[in-house]
Formats: C-alpha cells, structure tokens, sequence
C-alpha cells in the first residue's frame, strides 16, 4: 500500500495537462507496469505490451515530462531505464467530475484496471497450474460481487475502514518472507434504480448482498 508520501495526487485544475497526457491507454499501461514490476527499458516494456520500442520510449518520454515516471538506476550505458515516480496516482472524485478532462481520464483508468484484473486472473489461473503458487493461497484467493444498498456517507466510510485496514496488513506483513504481491481491485460504483417493468417480480431487487452476476463471494 502506497504511503501518503508515495502518492501522486491529481488535481483537475491544477493538473490538467498532465491529466490530458496521461489519457491514454499505452501511458497507464506502461506506468502500471513500471509501479507492478519495477524499473525496466523501451525495449523491455514494448516486448511486454506487444508495441515497437519506439512507440514505448515516445510515450514514457510524455509521461516523463509531466512527472510520472523518471530515470532510474542505469544497468549499463546502451539504454535509458525507466522507474514510476510514485506507487500510486489518487485524487477527489468530486472534484474529477468536473471537467471532461478529468472525467475522461477517470473512465479510463476504471477500464485499464478491469483488463489489468483480466491479465491478473490468468496469471493467477497459470501460477496455481504450473504449482507457483502454495496451497495456502488457495483459501485466501477470491473474488467478491455484491450489491450492498449503501448511502454515499456509508460507501466513503467503508472506502476509508478498508484503506485502514490494508494500511495496517501491509505494514504488518512487510517483512513476512511468505508475503507475495496481491492484485487487490476494488469497485464501489453506486447505479441509479431501473424503471419498473411489467413483469418484475416483486422485491426482485430488494436483496441487498445478494450476487447478481454468478461470481458469489470468495472471500
């Protein structure tokens, strides 16, 4: 879990520029990559996006220039090497409704987190078949669906208990030798009421918690 001083924090005012460059699909892509696996090159990030080297090293260039990523440690004199420049990017969500800018780099962002859940799901599905994975991860491993009918004062409480207590789990298994990475997505996307039709069931949509996509709760 990132620090208070390892966050990047994006202001739609005062970031609008760097909120314009960094939307883009390649530069979110490269910049989770760089903050997931660590400090790599061009040519290292374009075999892992499937992009030329040119492409890759024009787009960390932008993302350079607006101080998302910097230079890291070089290995040798041949290649630039690349490191995020903080472990995570944050803002207000009031205030990133407010402009299209800042709206459109939200969507976004929400949309290169569900592919990166994708990508993450196979690779857990690969690491549990080839036994990279010990069986003590299997209990611990899930994925939950529900739908919970919360107010807005609630959703931000629950929001700032689990920040709290992924703080504290983090800071407690820092030095844990068994500690691996965990891919931890986490959505709270309130939908506004369907219109009634005809047909629906009374109290169809009364059951709050109940899974409503097949997932159920795995954790």
């Amino acid at each position: 879990m990132a620090s208070e001083e390892d966050r990047r924090v994006l202001d739609p005012e005062r970031d609008a520029a760097a909120l314009k460059a960094l939307t883009h699909p390649l530069r979110i892509r490269l910049l989770g990559l760089l903050r997931q696996d660590g400090p790599a090159t061009a040519s290292e990030l374009a075999v892992r996006t499937g992009e030329s080297s040119a492409s890759t090293s024009y787009h960390l260039r932008v993302l350079a220039k607006y101080a998302f990523v910097a230079e890291a440690e070089h290995r040798d004199g041949r290649e630039r090497r690349w490191r995020a420049a903080h472990a995570a990017t944050s803002w207000s969500g009031g205030a990133m409704a407010a402009t299209p800018d800042s709206r459109a780099y939200v969507g976004l962002s929400r949309r290169v987190q569900i592919e990166h859940l994708e990508t993450s799901l196979a690779r857990h599905e690969a690491d549990v078949a080839a036994g990279r994975l010990g069986e003590d991860w299997a209990g611990a491993a899930g994925i939950s669906d529900q739908l919970p009918r919360l107010t807005p004062e609630s959703l931000t409480e629950l929001w700032d208990a689990f920040q709290s207590k992924l703080g504290e789990l983090t800071a407690r298994d820092a030095t844990d030798p068994r500690a691996a990475q965990v891919v931890l997505l986490t959505a709270g996307l309130p939908l506004a009421p369907h219109a009634p039709t005809a047909d629906a069931e009374p109290g169809a949509d009364a059951e709050p918690g109940t899974s409503r996509t097949g997932a159920g709760s795995g954790m």
